[in-house]
């Protein structure tokens, strides 16, 4: 890379930071940042074991729907020959 796109990606970055900076933009996502951490710390995260428990139990779902989705697009296909549409 030449000196000249360094330069101009820094000049670029630059410019772009300092009027973000002026318009109060730079502030405001350091507030919602410090929002959000507060919030995070007010949240009750699963255990592990319960973590574990929802994972599992997400697994078996997704298995009987796909499941159901396959036995019903079997049916329909199979009525469907033999009524020869």
């Amino acid at each position: 890379m030449s000196n000249f796109s360094i330069i101009f990606w820094v000049v670029t970055v630059a410019v772009v930071f300092g009027l973000l900076w002026w318009k109060g933009q730079i502030a405001r996502l350091s507030a919602y940042v410090q929002e959000t951490r507060v919030e995070l710390e007010k949240c009750s995260w699963p255990t592990w074991e319960e973590l574990k428990g929802s994972t599992l139990l997400v697994f078996i779902s997704i298995a009987l729907l796909g499941i159901f989705t396959v036995v019903v697009d079997r049916l329909l296909f199979l009525i469907f020959i033999k009524l020869k549409f």
